[in-house]
């Protein structure tokens, strides 16, 4: 009996390593790949929307070269800064080895928040037109970086009897939810909501409204799945809730204000 319930799971064995460049002898990696995937399709999208709105191409590229620094820096930094920061501390220089993995989806909110900001300052725009713009991207990149946390089998969740349960074959033998998955399918689906709801104009734009709502949404979902997924670092297990649940607390909070705040907004009547 146990061995046909064995059968039903789904053992995963991907190798991480696509393959490897003989002449620098380095390693393609799938978590790469859905790296580039998600920029490039977040690019076209708003290319697709900017052209719409009569906006230059340049000013695109400048939009992409802030997101994916700010993305990058802020998720290496958030690691750093949450999840280790003793061995960072004794190893500074550990800091800058972003290829030996440590990244940190929170830290990369943080990043992208600033990085919008620095844009629509230079370019003398309001935040929030740039952020609901944004917004309607975001959750195509992060159901990327998801399925290629899946590839690399990390972020692996808690243990599972359900049909669907993934064995991580080169963790463990354990059937687990998988976690990443989960988020990875969220995230399309998100996406399909602001894009519909962007296409028939159900919510006012360029005063933060889609950007409200993947924050409430996105770090809802996120706080949610956390449940299922195993603890990143030892400290985490002395936690009533994890540090992806503590982080997720203040996107939600400043989402859901907002998102009030504008509806508070919309009921005033103007003066004419």
């Amino acid at each position: 009996m146990v061995n046909n319930l064995i059968l039903t799971y789904i053992n995963w064995n991907i190798d991480s390593d696509i393959f490897v460049i003989p002449i620098i002898d380095h390693s393609v990696r799938w978590y790469g790949l859905f790296w580039l995937l998600g920029i490039v399709l977040c690019y076209k999208i708003l290319g697709s929307l900017f052209k719409k709105e009569g906006r230059p191409i340049e000013f695109l590229d400048q939009l992409t070269i802030y997101i994916v620094l700010g993305t990058v820096i802020g998720a290496r930094l958030g690691h750093v800064l949450f999840y280790d920061p003793s061995y960072y501390l004794d190893h500074p220089l550990k800091i800058m080895a972003i290829w030996e993995g440590g990244l940190a989806s929170h830290g990369g909110g943080i990043g992208i928040l600033i990085a919008i900001y620095l844009f629509a300052k230079k370019q003398q725009l309001p935040f929030l037109w740039v952020a609901d713009r944004v917004a309607l991207v975001v959750p195509i990149a992060g159901a990327c970086i998801r399925l290629g946390n899946l590839m690399n089998s990390e972020m692996i969740g808690t243990a599972s009897s359900l049909p669907w349960a993934f064995v991580f074959t080169h963790i463990d033998t354990i059937p687990r939810h998988p976690a990443q998955l989960y988020e990875a399918l969220f995230c399309l689906l998100l996406f399909v909501l602001l894009y519909r709801l962007w296409k028939e104009k159900e919510l006012r734009r360029n005063n933060g409204n889609y950007f409200a709502l993947l924050l409430v949404l996105l770090f809802s979902f996120r706080f949610l799945d956390e449940f299922l997924k195993i603890n990143q670092e030892h400290f985490e297990d002395s936690l009533f809730i994890n540090m992806g649940q503590l982080l997720s607390i203040p996107f939600i909070i400043i989402g859901a204000g907002l998102f009030i705040f504008n509806r508070f907004q919309e009921k005033i009547p103007k003066l004419k």
